[in-house]
C-alpha cells in the first residue's frame, strides 16, 4: 500500500514539475542566468507552503495518514558534507541544464543528456553509500 501511494505521489510530482516547466533547457537555461525568476518563485512558494504546512500539522499533532505516527522532527546543525552536496548538486544541474528530479519524463520526451544527470545521481547515491559503509566499519 505505501509503495503504491508513494509511486502516486511521485506520478504526480513528476508531472507538476513537466507542468511548471522544471524539464524546459530554455526556461532552466534563463532560470541560472538569472535573466528569469519564474522557476526562483515557484520554488521559493512550495518550500513557503511546505514550511508553514509542516510546521502547522506538528502543531496540531497530526499523525502520517499511511503510518499514524506522529509527525515530528528534530534538527540539527549543517556539515560540511551538506555544503558540499549542495554545490554538487547545483553545479550538476548547471552542467547538465537538466533539473534532477524530473529524470524518467525527460527520457521520454527524448531528451538524451538526462542519461548523464542519471548517471550522476547514481553516481553520487553510491559514494555516499560507499563512504557511510567505510565510516561505520571504522566505528567498530
Amino acid at each position: 500500500m505505501t509503495r503504491a501511494v508513494a509511486a502516486a505521489f511521485g506520478a504526480v510530482f513528476g508531472f507538476a514539475i513537466s507542468w511548471g516547466q522544471f524539464t524546459d533547457p530554455d526556461r532552466l537555461r534563463e532560470m541560472l542566468l538569472l535573466r528569469d525568476p519564474y522557476l526562483y518563485l515557484m520554488m521559493a512558494t512550495a518550500v513557503a507552503i511546505g514550511f508553514v504546512g509542516v510546521r502547522l500539522l506538528r502543531r496540531l499533532h497530526a499523525r502520517a495518514l499511511l503510518t499514524g505516527s506522529p509527525i515530528d522532527w528534530t534538527t540539527s546543525r549543517p556539515e560540511r558534507r551538506h555544503v558540499v552536496g549542495a554545490a554538487l548538486f547545483g553545479i550538476g544541474w548547471a552542467v547538465t541544464d537538466s533539473c534532477p528530479a524530473p529524470i524518467a519524463g525527460q527520457l521520454a520526451q527524448g531528451v538524451l543528456w538526462s542519461v548523464f544527470t542519471i548517471a550522476g545521481v547514481m553516481g553520487g547515491v553510491a559514494v555516499f553509500f560507499r563512504r557511510r559503509a567505510g565510516v561505520a566499519q571504522s566505528a567498530r
